[in-house]
């Protein structure tokens, strides 16, 4: 992947200085390409898999430019829904939940609940004064409560597919006003990994080493883990690969609960490192408390062989298969999350059988290689409709 994504970052500044190939299909996106972030390395992954009719280049403005000579637009970006002319077919692949949730999170922290509501000005208003959704800066939330308004303004008007990245995602989209016509869910695929992988053994189950990869915010999970990790076997030993500006806070919680030498804080980590802690763990942890719109953890510990202990909250339980690929809890349970650790990790048979079920799932469900197929399939009924429709207009005799 990294010489296609250095490939990829010297063709994005060449495309305003030259003509763009006609008739391609772009990916347009204000995201990194690469690796980081889910949305980073999702794009880094679709690039590396990209079919013939695919563009090598992104896009990341539509200013200015001739929108008709595009076979089609796939938006990942919701800014550029707002450069949208309407002169080529176009899908917008829903990522996250900033386009119906100011703050994106779905998650009133003072509640330490999912938010239910749908977007208002009051009901918004009120989750970020009372509630503790996200910024409670004046400005900022008025900037917010605009965007998003106008979003949804535009969403409602513009002939737009979109691809939800779970139904939960979906139906978010749906509550909002989107028409159900327009959306379509296609779950997110994962390349896989390029070194040699294989099921669990006894000797890294005797380890007990647990894992947990993703920032380190407040609506990961990451101090419901911190704290349920006392209530488990002492011999099991947390390795977390991250950063984020609740690390420094957690720390000292861990410090506080007397759990220093069972956590290994690692930081930022690149693949080799990543792929070094899946193998040492006998399971990885996924304890998000705000409702993950997808969340590629989950496939990548399928990728290698490694069962999920996970929140039932927003797409999650569409990747994890509770009782088969893995344990779905109840967000921040601290019982019932160390009530799963302790039985995975005294069980090497159980852990190991929801490892290889992982895998088979991942192998026929969710690899890039299917993902990039769902999408041409998306493409292909997009541009015939457009076509159709174009076609039509045309069609209609001019009156005198």
């Amino acid at each position: 992947m990294p010489n296609s994504i250095n490939n990829l970052k010297q063709n994005e500044k060449q495309l305003h200085s030259q003509l763009v190939e006609k008739n391609l299909i772009y990916q347009c996106s204000n995201f990194e390409v690469g690796e980081g972030g889910g949305v980073e390395t999702y794009l880094g992954s679709l690039f590396d898999h990209r079919p013939p009719n695919v563009s090598d280049r992104v896009i990341k403005s539509l200013k200015g430019v001739d929108q008709s000579q595009f076979r089609l637009l796939h938006i990942h970006s919701p800014d550029l829904l707002l450069q949208l002319t309407g002169e080529c077919p176009t899908v917008f692949s829903v990522h996250n939940h900033g386009l119906y949730c100011p703050s994106g999170t779905k998650y009133l922290a003072g509640q330490r609940t999912i938010c239910d509501r749908n977007f208002s000005y009051l009901g918004c208003t009120w989750g970020k004064l009372v509630d503790k959704c996200g910024t409670r800066r004046p400005l900022k939330t008025v900037k917010e409560l605009q965007t998003t308004q106008q979003f949804l303004n535009v969403l409602k008007k513009r002939k737009v597919t979109f691809i939800a990245n779970s139904e939960y995602v979906r139906q978010q989209l749906i509550k909002n006003g989107i028409s159900s016509e327009k959306t379509v869910t296609v779950h997110c695929g994962i390349s896989l990994p390029q070194t040699p992988t294989a099921p669990l053994s006894l000797e890294v189950h005797q380890n007990q080493r647990i894992l947990f990869v993703g920032r380190i915010v407040s609506d990961k999970g990451l101090e419901w883990l911190i704290k349920t990790l006392i209530h488990t076997d002492p011999q099991i030993k947390l390795d977390i690969a991250g950063e984020g500006w609740e690390r420094p806070r957690l720390e000292k919680l861990a410090n506080t609960l007397k759990l220093n030498n069972r956590i290994t804080w690692h930081g930022w980590c690149d693949r080799h490192q990543i792929n070094q802690l899946y193998q040492q763990c006998f399971a990885v942890i996924f304890p998000s408390v705000w409702p993950e719109p997808a969340g590629l953890v989950t496939l990548e510990a399928y990728a290698r062989y490694r069962p999920v202990i996970g929140s039932a909250v927003g797409g999650i339980p569409e990747h994890l298969r509770d009782g088969e690929t893995g344990i779905l809890v109840p967000g921040n349970d601290i019982q019932k999350m160390a009530d799963a650790i302790n039985d995975l990790s005294k069980d090497y048979q159980k852990s190991r059988h929801m490892g290889e079920q992982g895998h088979a799932l991942l192998m026929k469900e969710f690899t890039m290689d299917t993902h990039v197929k769902n999408l041409q399939k998306i493409y292909a009924e997009t541009i015939a409709e457009f076509d159709y429709h174009r076609e039509k207009i045309y069609s209609i005799p001019q009156s005198k």
